[in-house]
């Protein structure tokens, strides 16, 4: 094992290279190919006879849950296009019952879709009605369930431990806030507390159910509760913090249940809708018994559990679970809502089966991959006391290994699920005459975790899903030679040679084009011609002229900054779907005293970023260090708008919000040195008493306030040295900044997780 900073992981190509080796798969029994076509069939025929029950029911939410997991694994995206339509179609909202765990197992769903889109919209309503339980608990904390309401607002019967904590959980991992987490925790265990049975190793459904027997004198453990609690048990620890003090108390609790689990499989290879007396229940019963293959396959995979004792219950059940698909698709065998589970009718179906169902068949599907190719294990740590999200980890390739690349297509999967992430390799010149690559994918980390992932050769998957693409840059040849690039978050433009041409305008400073929702605009804007115009959706209410725009620089000699003029050359490196990067070159220009410079520029942008990354590398015969400012445009501002400045020269940066100049919502921009580089912060016109700033200003028309002079963050370059800097921007109506405290903190998390890197450890 080696620890590795993101950066500096150069010969990790030489370990993937026994990636592309593959082993010879242990039994015919399973290979990814046939469980995914049984798993799509089966999602295809639900599709094709949708359930009627309504659409935020738990029976949904199971089914849904199972429709997520085959969207992480298909190459097919109408499964995750459906699981979208469904959440458009709910407006995103629970169930009705403000505190009844069926009606809040739909949201495990939207929570996932939210940390696939990062639509805010997706788990607003959810996260109202958590924060409306925490804040109003139910009067009475007790789990009877003879009482008038069952004690339903709490979790009083084991199946709502499926529907429930899962959840809870990962509203918190959307969020980053602990305290859904913690009420899961402390709720799982106060319901286990009640309802466990320590002998057993089993869950009664219910109160009412301590004292009932089988007709073979055995307690009765209903079959299908059970499968929902260890459902339940796995979908809770995929989102669990890995260093939560409970986690090791969860995983002891899986194991426990699974040792017992595995003593009740029957012959055919299902389990009983009762656990101790299957004789009495002989039906087959496919729900239960998928919802059980699907917790000891996951089990298997995350070495939780022996290989060699429960992989073979996990074959055997999956054979049984496939042997009850038509050949139309449809799973029979599932037990009704509220039937006698020693009657039904044997081609029964239901959409909660087909969901537990597609979960076993994921579980199936990665314990399949990992056993026919060689994955190369990654450990991904937070050594940071915050929140990390839409990280992005770069796994350097040497140039010699370019070749090796080009023949193998690498992808990630998650460590805790069957997902495949969305990569990317983006390979880059390093000089006029040598290339390098990086491997791009994403993660989420709570504070201080460390999270394990797996890249493997794609050509081990039956599929590999389409990305959701988040990023995107392109040379603009239609509007006089711009270039603009854009995240899910913001979006920039620059200037090119022939808008001087066309309208006279001189500026290497960013334009900024804002948005409110997470699409993708440029080619939209550039299309429809429609820059200025507030469509509630998306803009250009940001006036560059002349000045630095958010974030452009020049050379600093105490009172004048000598800038470029616009872009002469571009190059585009790589677009979407984590990263857009291009390079800029500039002609040379007059620094002052006649030293000419030159400067090469380099733009990035990451999925789920505000802030651009700027590379520049600046030319001079003089090889003296250079003085540069770094700027943000300042607005002319009537006195009755507000405007705020934040600065912080030891972390090196400053931010704007902006005055608003029509009822069009606020622009805010930021700038983020390197730490302690920060010599001052000026500006270049520092005479300019505010009687003049507020004084005469002009109506905005098309667009936003002009810019009367440009802040500035001072410091020191070499020539031939890359600069690193950071730029970016926001809109108040997004709904993701509503002030500039809001917008202040985010670029102070910013430096603190450039200041705290990831840390990345490789092994097997």
């Amino acid at each position: 094992m080696k620890n590795l900073s993101t950066c500096a992981i150069g010969f990790f190509a030489g370990i993937l290279l026994a990636a592309g080796l593959r082993a010879q798969a242990q039994s015919a029994d399973i290979s990814p190919k046939p469980v995914l076509d049984i798993m799509q069939r089966v999602a295809d025929w639900q599709l094709a006879h949708p359930s009627k029950h309504q659409p935020t029911d738990w029976t949904q939410g199971a089914g849904d849950a199972g429709f997520m997991a085959l969207a992480g694994i298909s190459g097919d995206a109408k499964y995750r296009d459906a699981m979208r339509a469904m959440g458009e179609a709910n407006e995103w909202k629970l169930g009705p019952r403000q505190y009844h765990a069926d009606d809040q197992c739909v949201g495990q769903s939207y929570a996932e879709l939210y940390l696939l889109y990062r639509e805010p919209k997706m788990i607003a309503p959810m996260r109202e009605r958590f924060d409306f339980i925490l804040a109003h608990p139910p009067a009475s904390d007790s789990l009877d369930f003879s009482q008038k309401d069952h004690g339903q607002k709490l979790w009083s019967w084991c199946d709502s431990l499926f529907m429930g904590p899962p959840a809870w959980v990962r509203l918190s991992a959307a969020t980053g806030d602990p305290r859904y987490q913690d009420f899961a925790v402390k709720e799982w265990w106060r319901t286990t507390d009640y309802l466990y049975d320590p002998n057993e190793h089993l869950y009664f459904r219910d109160s009412t159910y301590f004292k009932k027997t089988e007709a073979n004198g055995k307690k009765v453990f209903w079959g299908r509760g059970n499968g929902w609690v260890m459902g339940g048990l796995v979908r809770v620890l995929q989102y669990l913090p890995m260093n939560h003090p409970d986690r090791p108390r969860f995983e002891q609790l899986f194991k426990d249940m699974a040792a017992k689990i595995l003593t009740c499989q029957q012959p055919d290879g299902l389990w009983s809708a009762s656990l101790l007396d299957p004789e009495s229940y002989p039906l087959k019963e496919t729900s239960g018994s998928g919802f059980y293959t699907y917790a000891l396959a996951w089990g298997v995979n995350q070495g939780l559990l022996d290989r060699a004792q429960f992989e073979p219950a996990v074959r055997k059940a999956w054979a049984a679970l496939v042997g009850c698909v038509d050949a139309d698709g449809k799973l029979t065998h599932v037990q009704p809502i509220g039937a006698d589970p020693k009657k039904f009718a044997e081609d029964s179906t239901e959409v909660y089966g087909v969901g537990a169902f597609l979960l076993a068949g994921s579980e199936v599907y990665r314990m399949a991959v990992l056993e026919n190719t060689k994955a190369t294990q990654l450990k991904i740590s937070n050594p940071a006391n915050l929140w990390r999200e839409n990280e992005t980890i770069e796994i350097p390739f040497k140039a010699e290994q370019l070749a090796f690349l080009d023949e193998h297509k690498f992808t990630v999967v998650d460590g805790l699920s069957s997902k495949i992430l969305v990569s990317q390799k983006c390979v880059k010149p390093s000089s006029a005459h040598s290339h390098s690559a990086t491997l791009l994918f994403q993660v989420d980390l709570a504070p201080n975790e460390a999270k394990t992932f797996y890249i493997l050769d794609a050509s081990a998957l039956a599929a590999v899903p389409p990305p959701i693409v988040k990023t995107f840059a392109r040379y603009v040849p239609e509007r006089y030679d711009d270039f603009a690039w854009e995240s899910d978050r913001i979006a920039h433009r620059t200037y090119g040679q022939a808008l001087i041409k066309a309208e006279h305008t001189i500026s290497s400073g960013p334009d900024v084009w804002i948005k409110r929702d997470r699409g993708l605009i440029v080619d939209t804007m550039y299309a429809t011609k429609h820059y200025h115009e507030d469509n509630g959706e998306f803009m250009d209410d940001y006036r560059v002229g002349s000045s630095r725009g958010d974030g452009g620089l020049g050379i600093w000699d105490g009172k004048k900054l000598h800038t470029s003029s616009n872009y002469r050359n571009w190059k585009l490196i790589t677009t979407g779907p984590i990263r857009s990067e291009f390079e800029l070159t500039y002609d040379a220009w007059d620094a002052g005293n006649g030293r000419m410079i030159s400067e090469t520029k380099r733009y990035s942008i990451d999925a789920g970023s505000w802030l651009t990354k700027a590379e520049s590398t600046f030319s001079s015969d003089d090889k003296a260090p250079l003085t540069i400012g770094v700027g943000l445009a300042e607005r002319a501002c009537p006195t009755n708008r507000e405007e705020f400045f934040a600065r912080d020269q030891a972390e090196g940066w400053m931010t704007y919000w902006q005055p608003e100049d029509q009822p069009k919502g606020t622009t805010a921009v930021a700038i983020l040195l390197p730490k302690g580089l920060v010599q001052e912060f000026t500006n270049d016109n520092p005479d300019m008493p505010d009687r003049v700033k507020h004084a005469n200003v002009p109506q905005p028309t098309h667009e936003g306030y002009p810019p009367i002079r440009t802040q500035l963050a001072i410091t020191q370059a070499e020539a031939g040295r890359p600069f690193t800097y950071y730029f970016g921007a926001c809109w108040d109506r997004s709904g993701d900044f509503t002030n500039h405290v809001q917008w202040e903190d985010y670029v102070k998390r910013f430096a603190e997780r450039r200041d705290q890197p990831l840390q990345v450890t490789v092994g097997n």
